[in-house]
């Protein structure tokens, strides 16, 4: 099975980062919303694939980061596959991010998620996401 790592990126005003795939014939699911993150290689860990997937789309290096969840994909993808899904803080202002690849980024408020056309199951995964933040708050 595929195996992807991903990063929900947050900035410090609780909006999430997130790329538009290419709009090209062929490409799953363009011209949708995405998390940076992308493909296992082989001898790779999640982890090296995140780091390298961070650097080939954004050109940065990638140093604060949590992983949050494993999700087994089996169904509403190209294919089945294993995601590991990190999050971090991400503060750069969109004019100021250069998006190797993919149409845009844009950040979009907690609210906003529900109206975004994502890819595949991240819109699940960042409302898991969003609950798991927000029980995190409800305890401090």
């Amino acid at each position: 099975m595929k195996e992807i790592a991903a990063i929900i990126l947050e900035n410090d005003r609780g909006e999430f980062f997130l790329a538009l795939r290419d709009n090209k014939p062929g490409i799953p699911f363009p011209n949708h919303w995405d998390l940076i993150g992308g493909h296992v290689e082989d001898g790779e860990t999640p982890e090296e694939a995140l780091l390298r997937e961070f650097k080939e789309e954004l050109g940065l290096d990638l140093i604060d980061y949590t992983f949050f969840r494993k999700y087994e994909c089996l169904k509403g993808d190209v294919y089945e596959n294993i995601k590991y899904v990190y999050y971090g803080k991400f503060n750069i202002p969109i004019e100021e991010v250069t998006l190797l690849e993919g149409e845009r980024p844009q950040y979009f408020s907690r609210e906003g998620i529900h109206d975004i056309k994502f890819a595949n199951i991240i819109k699940s995964i960042v409302l898991d996401y969003i609950d798991y933040s927000d029980s995190l708050k409800s305890r401090i």
